[in-house]
C-alpha cells in the first residue's frame, strides 16, 4: 500500500515535531517494509534534515510553477492531485494539518495533534497566530478519519477544545531517535567533553529557552549550589531574562548556553550529565525527558499534566516555579548514589515503552483501522 504524509517538518523543523516525523517514517519503514512511504515536501532544502536509507521511502515536490510559487497552497490543497498520481490509500497529517478535499476523492486521512498550547496559554501567542493554529487544527480534526494524540493529556484537550468525540482519538506514545539509545565510550565522552568545555559536573536542560520551557528556575535553583548548569537550545527573548539574572548573580562562569549540537553530541552529553532538569509549564509530551531516560539521567520534571506520563513513576517532581524544592531536589540526586542509581535503572526500564516496534505497531494498528471502515 501506498502512505502519504505531510512532510514539510521532515525535511525543514530542526526540533520537536521535525524529530517527530521523521521517526514515524523511518519506523514504519523499516518494521513495515512491504509499504510504501510517500513525503509531500513543499520545497527541496539544499541542506536536508532526512535522507532514508530505505528503497520505500519518497520525496514528493510541487512539479508546476504555479506549485513551486505557492507552496502552502500546494501543500494545503493542489497536492491531493499528487496523492491520487501516486496511489495513496491514506495520508497522515503529522502536525495538526490536512489538505482539503482528501474525503471527496476517496483518500483516508489520520491527522496527529501534539498538542493545544496555543489555546490553554494564548498569551504564549500572537492574535493572528491563535486564530490560524485553531483553524487548522480544527479543520483538520472534524475531517479525518481518525486522531492520534500523542499523550492522554493532549487528547483531554482535543475533547475539551476543539469538542472533538472521545471515539475518534486514538493515543500513540511518541519515542525519539536511535542516538539516545546507544551506549558511548569513555573516549566519547571526554571528546565531547572537552569540545564544548563542560564542567565536571552539572544540571542539564535541553529544549528551546522560551518562558513555557521555564529554564530560569533552574538558573535560580543552582544559585547556591556547587554545580554547573547546561542549557541547550534554540534562544528566544525570554533568554535575556536569564541573562540578566546570570549577571545580577555573578553566575557567569557556571551557566553554560549551547545550541546546534549533532543528535551524538547530544545524546553523550546526556549520559555526562549529573541530573537532568525539566520545569516545563506544559508540553504535548516533553520528549527531551524520554531522551533522558533512554541516556540513563535522573530526571526532575513537573507535577501533573503530561509529565508523568512521559518521565514514570521513579522521577522526581516538583511545581514549576518552585525553586527551594527544586534545589533540594537537585541535592537530593547528587548527594544520594544510590537513590540516583535507582531513578537512572528503573527510569530507562520505564521508558522501553516506547521503543520503534511498540510505536510502529501502534501506528499501523491506526492505519489499518481507518482503512477497514
Amino acid at each position: 500500500m501506498n502512505f502519504g504524509f505531510e512532510a514539510k517538518r521532515v525535511f525543514h523543523n530542526k526540533t520537536g515535531l521535525g524529530n517527530y516525523s521523521r521517526d514515524l517514517v523511518r519506523i514504519l519503514s523499516n518494521y513495515f517494509p512491504e509499504n510504501n512511504y510517500f513525503l509531500y515536501n513543499p520545497k527541496k532544502n539544499k541542506k536536508t534534515l532526512f535522507v532514508s536509507n530505505n528503497t520505500n521511502v519518497f520525496e514528493r515536490n510541487p512539479i508546476s510553477k504555479f506549485n513551486q510559487k505557492f507552496k502552502n497552497y500546494w501543500r494545503q490543497n493542489t497536492v491531493v492531485n499528487d496523492l491520487i498520481k501516486d496511489e495513496i490509500v491514506l495520508y497522515h497529517g503529522l502536525s495538526g494539518e490536512l489538505p482539503s478535499g482528501l474525503a471527496k476523492k476517496g483518500i483516508k486521512s489520520i491527522v496527529t495533534i501534539h498538542d493545544l498550547i496555543f489555546v490553554r496559554y494564548p498569551k504564549l501567542y500572537s492574535f493572528f497566530d491563535r486564530k490560524i493554529h485553531f483553524y487548522k487544527f480544527k479543520k483538520a480534526a472534524i475531517n479525518a478519519d481518525l486522531i492520534i494524540a500523542i499523550s492522554e493529556q493532549t487528547k483531554k484537550d482535543i475533547i475539551t477544545y476543539l469538542n472533538i468525540d472521545a471515539s475518534k482519538i486514538v493515543v500513540v506514545y511518541q519515542g525519539c531517535q536511535d542516538v539516545f539509545k546507544k551506549e558511548y565510550s569513555e573516549l566519547d565522552k571526554q571528546l565531547v567533553s572537552k569540545k564544548y568545555n563542560l564542567p565536571q559536573k552539572f544540571v542539564l536542560n535541553v529544549g528551546t529557552i522560551e518562558e513555557r520551557k521555564n529554564a530560569l528556575t533552574i538558573v535560580k535553583a543552582i544559585k547556591n549550589l556547587d554545580i554547573d548548569l547546561v542549557l541547550i537550545g534554540k534562544q528566544t527573548d525570554y533568554a535575556d531574562k536569564i541573562y540578566q539574572y546570570i549577571i545580577e548573580n555573578k553566575l557567569e562562569k557556571r551557566v553554560h548556553f549551547l545550541k546546534g549540537l549533532s543528535g551524538t553530541d547530544l545524546a553523550i552529553i546526556y549520559q555526562l550529565a549529573s541530573v537532568f532538569v525539566y520545569p516545563s509549564v506544559f508540553e504535548g509530551f516533553g520528549i527531551p525527558i524520554i531522551e533522558a531516560l533512554y541516556s540513563k539521567a535522573a530526571v526532575i520534571t513537573t507535577k501533573g499534566c503530561v509529565f508523568p506520563e512521559a518521565a514514570g513513576p521513579n522521577s522526581l517532581y516538583i511545581e514549576p516555579f518552585d525553586v527551594k524544592d527544586l534545589t533540594e531536589k537537585i541535592t537530593l540526586v547528587l548527594q544520594d548514589s544510590s537513590l540516583a542509581s535507582k531513578m537512572k535503572e528503573e527510569g530507562w526500564q520505564f521508558v522501553q515503552q516506547f521503543n520503534d516496534e511498540e510505536i510502529a505497531r501502534n501506528i499501523m494498528n491506526c492505519y489499518q483501522q481507518v482503512l477497514s471502515t
